[in-house]
């Protein structure tokens, strides 16, 4: 392969932050990854974390969140960038059994093989990385 040739691709997506457009987020990353063996997993964890955004932070109502979608032939990673304003980052918890919110992280870090949280109280980004080669069900070692 020539040094300045690459073969995975880049996509990006702001959207606004109204609670419908987490459906334009599923249905950009589905046609994105129309025939991969794990598009149905990344319509799932594009969806939680836009509604992540729109819910918990300043990316909700007149704020906007930006998607990227990052393609190549052994690993698709999704990143979920917010507007923060929040004192926490996002993070896996064992919510109660009574509790109404607190289990959305916590699944996608179940479905993707890594999630990795970055930022500050002034924007976070949530990157979940799906390994295309891998065993359905099961994570690398």
């Amino acid at each position: 392969m020539h040094e300045y040739t690459s073969t995975a691709r880049v996509w990006g997506l702001t959207c606004p932050g109204f609670p419908e457009e987490v459906s334009r987020a599923r249905r950009w990353t589905r046609d994105i990854l129309r025939g991969s063996p794990v598009a149905h997993d990344a319509e799932l964890i594009v969806s939680e974390l836009s509604a992540n955004a729109i819910l918990h932070t300043a990316s909700g109502g007149l704020g906007s969140f930006h998607l990227a979608l990052a393609v190549s032939p052994k690993v698709v990673a999704l990143s979920v960038t917010d507007e923060g304003g929040t004192g926490t980052a996002p993070k896996v918890e064992q919510p109660s059994e009574d509790a109404v919110h607190g289990r959305g992280l916590g699944m996608v870090s179940v479905i993707a093989h890594r999630v990795v949280v970055h930022g500050s109280h002034s924007g976070y980004t949530v990157t979940a990385e799906l390994f295309t080669d891998a065993q359905p069900g099961g994570h690398p070692c």
